[in-house]
């Protein structure tokens, strides 16, 4: 479940119903003061500094932003820490080859030498969180526009940041909530060596693919393992042989006891954003137009991947994470659009927006605030088409973003920092081409490109492809762009970089004139075109506008509710407990699922639901070690109705005594539209159970080093 806010839901971030309930709110952490008597009521035996201190270590010291796009918690002592599998997807496959292939085997580190450096990969820590917003909105005043706003909190939030961190090795940032009325900031600490650890192969961490994903039951060992390492000082150090394993402040322990039904639980991580208070407007516009295009384009992505890692195993190597991630979000639109209409979302965005109509009538400040929204919304009807298109066609596929930092160099060049940039783009470049298949990427290009054609209107469509589309001429267009352009190959690449190293000054002409160029600066020129005119600028300033205050009335609106902010891949904790759920009338789905169901779902002749003959073999011979339940059964997943979103994948999910049960990594399907509205009656995380993450850890993986490090609550 990797989250990424994408679309011009991206630029209305409203928040919806974020009030206090047991099992709905993203809450921060060092204002756990507003909830903890609640944990408490629902079981919490914790205090509040146990959970979250400066001054002392709490579970906080145990929970790592991973890589920026996930969450990752501390287990040892000798700083192992615990993930998704698929959020250490890319790494697995980074570090598999043919020969040594650890996606389809599996890997396990017998010892500290035997683990593998991920280059790039970072493991974060919040030092502390403090509540500036006295400081920023002091100096901002009403009649401000949204530019001069925003250049006057990025001057305050820098000065702030500098003071913050002084001569520490620790980095900070300011960030904004409830659109723009608060503001905080984040002090943290980022180790940038990491190394893989252990990971179970694909047929039990990815068990299921895409057929399963965002569904329960479920049955997937959805884990890996990585180890935090640091310099002597046992801080942040570029990688080095002589680094050692991270002390951590607080590591935490992992209980085999289980859980019941209507047990405390929480989870701590860093959601990626949510749109909890998006507009009845931005949600129409979501279902009918942006998710819809999204599906259709992602889908001719998959298609033409599959094609071509089915026919080599190294291309099913270097293109295993890109698919993931481009199916998995493939799945979520189609989903979340099918329950935003089943779960009338739009009807009950309505029913907030009359209520605050009738308070706008007494309190006229806000009269115009839904107004504003709603006109916003149908002037970009029409664009809605032309951001999809750059997000998933030139953003979103490698060859295209790589040929696009090039169109942007002609400004860095003016700006006096084109051999900087240069150097930058053709690293990137060369190492796009280490793993491209230049087939599927040309493949691509002319699919899409021939939805583009009939998609984009005829005043955002570049000349270029309108001239060739309207003769039926868009294949011939590529094949001239994969036959002359000097990106079509690393070597035709490298001929226009000696002529580069041997020019005095840098040949943007040539450049231009190169027919893949072309083909990606006309869409991004009229793109930009379209996001530069004043009237667009215009519409949306008037939305963040509208957003701020919307936000601001509805909490004075209901000022008896304790409300939370959207996430935005901060610190955040939510609380609630073990549940079931029924789907439907007549149908509940337990809180847990075993291992003798999941091999229920073996085909052999299907990928998604191979099993590996050694885990039968454990499984016929009841080779749980300690690690199975009352019943003796393997529990595999368990749900609870705490609410996460994208970020949360790898997040701890924590008992009552501030012990680790399992590990988060999915929502289930009847829930997909809760980044949009919490739907609490059925919407429930997965998670992966500890116990089955030790067992295939031991009996599986005989990695006993890995479970001697922990401390194991029985």
């Amino acid at each position: 479940m990797k989250k990424q806010i994408i679309a011009l839901t991206f630029i209305s971030t409203l928040l919806f119903s974020g009030f206090a309930k047991a099992d709905e709110g993203m809450w921060l952490p060092f204002l756990l003061g507003r909830n903890y008597e609640d944990m408490k009521k629902h079981g919490l035996n914790l205090t509040q500094e146990e959970i979250y201190s400066i001054n002392n270590s709490s579970l906080k010291d145990a929970i790592v932003s991973f890589g920026g796009f996930c969450t990752a918690e501390v287990i040892s002592d000798q700083g192992l820490i615990l993930t998704n599998h698929h959020c250490g997807y890319d790494a697995i496959a980074e570090a598999s080859t043919e020969e040594e292939n650890h996606l389809d085997n599996g890997f396990w580190a017998k010892n500290h030498k035997e683990e593998i450096a991920i280059p790039g990969l970072t493991a974060t820590f919040i030092i502390s969180i403090d509540d500036v917003t006295e400081q920023i909105t002091k100096n901002l005043t009403d009649d401000m526009t949204e530019e001069e706003r925003a250049t006057k909190i990025k001057e305050i939030s820098a000065q702030l940041t500098k003071e913050a961190v002084g001569d520490s090795n620790y980095k900070a940032f300011v960030r904004d909530f409830f659109e723009g009325n608060e503001f905080y900031i984040f002090v943290t600490e980022t180790y940038q060596d990491v190394r893989l650890a252990g990971t179970p192969p694909e047929s039990i961490g990815k068990f299921g693919h895409d057929s399963d994903n965002w569904m329960y039951p479920r049955h997937t060992g959805d884990f890996s393992l990585f180890r935090i390492y640091s310099g002597e000082d046992n801080k942040p150090a570029a990688y080095s042989e002589n680094n050692k394993p991270y002390t951590p402040k607080h590591s935490l322990p992992v209980s085999i006891k289980g859980y019941e039904k209507g047990d405390f639980a929480m989870v701590f991580g860093f959601p990626g954003s949510t749109d909890r208070y998006l507009s009845s407007f931005g949600v129409e516009q979501a279902v009918s137009l942006e998710q819809p295009k999204r599906v259709e384009i992602r889908k001719v992505k998959l298609d033409i991947m599959k094609k071509y890692m089915k026919e080599s195993t190294e291309v099913r190597l270097n293109y295993a994470s890109k698919h993931a991630q481009v199916a998995n979000y493939w799945k979520y639109f189609i989903g979340q659009s099918e329950q935003l209409k089943n779960n009338k979302v739009a009807d009950k965005k309505r029913e907030l927006e009359a209520r605050f109509t009738e308070f706008a009538e007494e309190n006229p400040q806000y009269a115009e605030v839904l107004p504003m929204i709603e006109n916003t919304y149908k002037f970009t009807n029409n664009s809605v088409y032309a951001n999809v298109y750059q997000s998933e066609f030139i953003y979103s596929v490698d060859l295209n973003l790589n040929v696009f930092r090039f169109v942007l160099l002609e400004n860095y060049v003016k700006q006096g920092m084109g051999d900087r940039a240069y150097a930058s783009f053709k690293e990137r470049l060369m190492s796009f081409y280490e793993t491209a298949n230049m087939d599927l990427e040309f493949e691509t290009l002319e699919a899409v490109l021939k939805m583009y054609y009939k998609d984009i209107p005829e005043d955002m469509m570049p000349e270029l492809i309108q001239k060739a589309g309207d003769k039926g001429k868009l294949d011939k267009l590529v094949k001239k762009a994969r036959k002359k352009s000097i990106f079509a190959s690393k070597e035709s690449f490298e001929k226009f970089d000696a002529k580069v190293q041997d020019s005095e000054e840098f040949p943007i002409e040539k450049l231009k004139k190169d027919p893949l160029f072309q083909i990606i600066e006309s869409i991004y020129t009229e793109y930009e075109a379209l996001t530069s005119d004043e009237e667009y600028i215009q519409q949306m300033n008037n939305l963040k506008r509208a957003n701020r205050l919307f936000v601001k009335g509805y909490r004075e609106m209901d000022a008896d509710k304790t409300f939370y902010p959207n996430a935005n891949s901060t610190l955040r904790l939510t609380y609630g407990s073990i549940l079931p759920y029924s789907p439907e009338e007549g149908k509940e789905y337990g809180i847990y699922t075993t291992l003798e169901e999941g091999l229920k779902k073996e085909d052999p002749n299907n990928p998604e639901f191979h099993v590996s003959p050694k885990l039968k073999e454990l499984f016929k011979n009841k080779d749980y070690g300690r690690y199975a339940n009352d019943k003796g059964e393997m529990v595999v997943n368990f749900i609870s109705n705490n609410d996460i979103t994208g970020g949360n994948s790898g997040s701890p999910v924590i008992n009552a005594d501030g012990e680790l049960i399992g590990t988060a990594f999915d929502g289930n399907w009847e829930a997909m539209s809760g980044d949009i509205f919490f739907e609490k009656d059925i919407q429930r995380t997965i998670s992966c159970d500890i116990r089955y993450v030790l067992f295939i850890i031991e009996k599986y993986g005989e990695a006993h080093n890995l479970i001697e490090e922990m401390e194991i609550v029985e």
